[in-house]
């Protein structure tokens, strides 16, 4: 009997799922949980993926909804996946899973992290920034993922908005995918982002040293009732870690980030006088 591990981030994702299901029907936590004979807590721990839940619950609960055919088999192979210490999603054909498990983790976490060395982070991103880092994906799926990361944007000013730590690499300011008005609206973007009392940017300055940063991006999610964990995403894949001993080397690596990162004030310092040198720029 496959069961998902409490709290892992296949039974978050699980429970994001059986939630957008349940929702789709409009059918409220407490009518699903009449149609299936238990208490409405069950059905509230399920979709947050804090108890585990066994294939059979799935069926029961899409059955309870009335879901069939492609979508059910859909929803039940995700909880019949091998439950592990690190998840791996393995290619990205389109946004709806990525963008799900993503989004969850972002919503319900309390301190988010993001080192970013070479591109700004995606709850960072304006339009404009977020669509030329997509280049080469179809156009219809751009939109989407731009429309979805504006969405993401909004958590950070929410009622529950987590904290958030960005470490931006200074090649991301010097060195920008975009040029002229729209990196300029990016910058004033990031000004203004780093007013909000939740939010901390902070840039990581060029080194004649190795830092942990020269390995590459990523994000640590903390939550109030869950083990924290960490994201990496790469071109074509993702992978999300839970295991103790990884998510300790990366908290490692994000205190000796921080200690060679600006100061808040310094690095906002650096984002004006890239702007004023765009301003500057020909156009």
């Amino acid at each position: 009997m496959a069961r998902s591990k409490a709290g892992s981030p296949k039974a978050r994702t699980l429970g994001a799922e059986l939630r957008k299901a349940r929702e789709s029907k409009g059918v409220t936590v407490r009518e699903l949980a009449r149609r299936l004979g238990i208490g409405h807590a069950w059905v509230v721990r399920t979709e947050a993926g804090s108890r585990p839940a066994t294939t059979e619950d799935v069926t029961a609960i899409l059955v309870a909804l009335g879901i069939s055919g492609g979508e059910r088999e859909r929803i039940v192979e995700l909880a019949r996946e091998a439950d592990g210490p690190d998840w791996l999603r393995g290619g990205i054909p389109g946004v709806h899973q990525e963008l799900v498990t993503l989004m969850v983790y972002e919503r319900t976490a309390t301190a988010i992290s993001h080192v970013a060395p070479m591109l700004l982070p995606g709850m960072l991103q304006t339009a404009d920034y977020a669509r030329a880092v997509m280049t080469g994906l179809p156009p219809g799926e751009v939109e989407t993922r731009v429309a979805m990361r504006a969405t993401r944007r909004d958590i950070l000013t929410s009622r529950k908005a987590p904290r958030f730590e960005a470490l931006i690499g200074e090649y991301a300011l010097t060195s920008p995918v975009l040029e002229g008005d729209p990196m300029i609206d990016q910058l004033r973007h990031l000004a203004r982002v780093a007013e909000q009392p939740n939010v901390t940017i902070r840039v990581l300055p060029s080194l004649p040293r190795w830092t942990p940063a020269h390995e590459g991006r990523f994000i640590m999610f903390e939550f109030a009732d869950a083990e924290p964990l960490v994201h990496l995403e790469h071109l074509g894949s993702a992978a999300f870690h839970t295991s103790p001993g990884v998510v300790e080397t990366y908290s490692h690596a994000l205190g000796t980030l921080r200690e060679a990162a600006m100061t808040q004030e310094e690095s906002l310092d650096l984002i004006a006088a890239c702007t004023a040198r765009y301003e500057e720029s020909p156009r």
